[in-house]
């Protein structure tokens, strides 16, 4: 595994204007599913989600989205938050600059921002401000101009390596819930090559937070 499972304090003091976790007093954990939408795998994890009446926040690319506005239309209509993942899923360490922002702004105009109605019949009010790099890379220079435009960049404090697929499901499940705390924000993906690992730690994920009294809330 190329990173640590549990974001190391000491990354997170060096790079203090990166979201790494959110503290809070209402026992908050942030679920985020990266790179969707895609067919039938947000489907099933938007269905998850329902069942245990929990949020959660979806950095997508904006070539998925061309792809399948729908999907990408139930995610906001079911009360979840949004984030921009690239249109490509570029590197930043392996683009330039103006290559990468081109590259945001080209995902920030597949995301609508139509009234929908969340499934309480309440407005989604969806103010596309949340980013995360592809790959963690992102250059100073690139992430100085993203915040510049009002971006919060999101990290993580758990990675759960669904994506991995020479870990076990086993191993993927174990990697959140030996690391969770209060304020962790936590990864997953919502794409084809985690989907083996996702289909059994997300539903065991969200049965032990529940038991162990968490909240399942969206990143604003």
């Amino acid at each position: 595994m190329s990173f640590w499972v549990k974001t190391n304090y000491f990354i997170k003091k060096i790079f203090p204007n990166y979201v790494w976790d959110i503290p809070n007093n209402e026992n908050k954990v942030f679920l985020t599913f990266d790179d969707g939408p895609i067919p039938k795998i947000t489907e099933w994890t938007l269905e998850q989600l329902k069942k245990y009446d929990a949020k959660a926040t979806f950095f997508c690319i904006g070539n998925n989205i061309e792809k399948h506005p729908e999907i990408f239309k139930n995610i906001i209509t079911q009360g979840h938050a949004i984030g921009n993942h690239t249109f490509n899923h570029l590197n930043g360490w392996k683009n330039s600059t103006e290559d990468y922002i081109k590259n945001v702004k080209l995902c920030q105009s597949q995301i609508p921002n139509p009234k929908f109605h969340t499934i309480d019949s309440e407005p989604a009010q969806q103010t596309l401000n949340l980013f995360r790099p592809p790959y963690g890379k992102i250059k100073a220079s690139q992430s100085k101009i993203l915040r510049k435009l009002g971006y919060k960049i999101i990290m993580w404090d758990i990675l759960s390596y669904d994506f991995d697929q020479t870990i076990s499901p086993e191993k993927c499940l174990d990697n959140v819930l030996k690391n969770v705390v209060n304020g962790s924000i936590i990864i997953f993906h919502d794409n084809i090559k985690a989907e083996q690992n996702l289909k059994y730690a997300l539903p065991k994920t969200l049965a032990f937070l529940k038991e162990k009294g968490f909240v399942c809330a969206k990143i604003d």
